[in-house]
């Protein structure tokens, strides 16, 4: 990325300590980084897989005299270091450590923001590779923390060299609010009011893990220190903060993650899910960066807004069926005045029987006169005459038939 790309980015971690050979075992055994010795005289970096994520060296003589406990100093990139250094010192900042060069590799300066917050800048020597900024590897540094006294004073001392937003304010009870900052429209950390008026403001860094229960048990073993045990946060992400064993500060973060799974099988558990064996697939995806998680984590919000409004959407289909059932009950109304009716035809009936009692009435009558007419010869069946003809034919015929004999 061009120099111009890395203004307000995290660009670099360093770890200034008193027993660099310790340190270098405790971190090597917590987040798996390796050491590997740099061109810089009394510098080592700090290797996850092939990308360096910071450097480790002894503490200086000066800071240690005055008291000072180890401690991870975080790089913000700039284009110009002096430029920076000059608008710093102009909103109230002061200067640490001058600008100095570092052959090959670039150009840095210390500074505190102007409620004591120690930081540095750096320009590199060339273009910034992609590196630690661009690959998510195992325990990359993942999130940043500011703890100061002037939350607004802070940022706005910050958002002026650096360009940084306001993000979403989180309510952290008491009047306290957790301030996230945003770079280009992505999330890289938070400020909020220091609790401990006795303590000095401070950037805490955090570095992301895969299983946050087991690299606590890590530090234990390796005689470190739980300041903080593994907690929810906002959006559900698990956090713990940590003393190595020489003092350093710093906090681990694990996120949820969606697993990816074999087709044909439920979607994925994040790590705290499957080590309770009752995961379900989580709202964001494994990121390979700030901006991805935050994608991912749209895309879930997005999920859930159409899921919801399509249950509204059923919710208001299924609360026409009342009207529906009340228009049916219209109809059903419609049935006893119905009813009715048919009672009008019903009613009619009793008349009908009536007129029919009248001609029942006149049957006695009619049989009556049957009774008369019994006394007539009854006519005969159709057919009778026709057998009476042939009688009468046959009888002339026998009595030709007799006198013919005689």
């Amino acid at each position: 990325m061009s120099n111009a790309e890395i203004r307000g980015l995290f660009v670099w971690h360093e770890l200034m300590t008193t027993d660099p050979q310790g340190a270098a075992a405790f971190y090597a055994g917590v987040f798996r980084w390796k050491t590997q010795l740099s061109s810089v005289p009394g510098h080592t970096l700090w290797m996850s897989g092939e990308v360096g994520v910071g450097g480790l060296m002894a503490q200086p003589e000066e800071a240690r005299m005055g008291g000072m406990p180890p401690s991870w100093l975080v790089y913000l990139g700039t284009v110009d270091v002096d430029a920076t250094v000059q608008a710093a010192q102009r909103l109230g900042g002061r200067v640490v450590k001058d600008a100095v060069d570092i052959p090959a590799i670039g150009r840095f300066a210390v500074l505190a923001d102007p409620q004591g917050a120690v930081f540095a800048v750096f320009t590199p020597a060339a273009p910034a590779p992609g590196g630690a900024a661009a690959s998510r590897v195992i325990s990359q540094f993942s999130w940043h923390e500011l703890a100061t006294s002037d939350p607004q004073g802070a940022f706005d001392f910050y958002s002026t060299l650096f360009g940084w937003k306001k993000g979403d304010a989180h309510d952290m009870g008491a009047g306290h609010v957790y301030q996230i900052i945003e770079r280009e429209g992505t999330m890289i950390g938070g400020i909020y009011r220091l609790q401990d008026p006795s303590r000095p403001p401070y950037w805490l860094a955090y570095v992301e893990v895969d299983d946050l229960d087991g690299a606590v048990a890590s530090v234990r073993a390796a005689k470190g220190q739980i300041v903080q045990e593994p907690h929810e946060v906002h959006g559900g992400d698990r956090v713990a903060r940590i003393l190595d064993p020489q003092g350093g500060a710093i906090a681990l973060h694990e996120r949820h993650a969606v697993i990816a799974s074999p087709a044909g099988k439920p979607a994925g558990q994040s790590a705290a899910d499957r080590r309770s064996g009752q995961g379900t697939a989580k709202r964001t995806g494994a990121r390979s960066a700030e901006s991805e998680a935050s994608t991912r984590s749209k895309v879930k919000i997005k999920t859930t807004v159409e899921a919801v409004g399509s249950k509204a959407a059923a919710g208001k289909r299924t609360a026409k069926r009342p009207a529906t059932k009340a228009a049916a009950g219209k109809r059903t109304a419609k049935r006893p005045a119905t009813k009715a009716a048919a009672g009008k035809r019903t009613a009619k009936r009793p008349a009908t029987k009536a007129a029919a009692g009248k001609r029942t009435a006149k049957r006695p009558a009619t049989k009556a006169a049957g009774r008369k007419s019994a006394k007539v010869k009854k006519p005969t069946r159709a057919g009778s005459g026709r057998t009476a003809a042939l009688k009468r034919t046959a009888a002339k015929a026998a009595k030709r038939k007799i006198a013919r004999r005689r």
